[in-house]
């Protein structure tokens, strides 16, 4: 959680809240990818990209 804290500390400061859209996206594509790359449909998903 520190480092979540230490983000949001950066963002807040340097007035960069426009990353957080873009962190918010790669977050979202790692969790897709950890939890669907064991899963049945992983085939489906890779035939996205």
């Amino acid at each position: 959680m520190e480092f979540l804290k230490d983000l949001w500390c950066f963002l807040k400061i340097r007035k960069k809240f426009w990353l957080l859209p873009l962190i918010l996206v790669l977050l979202l594509f790692g969790v897709l990818t950890v939890f669907v790359g064991s899963s049945a449909i992983a085939p489906f998903i890779y035939s996205l990209f």
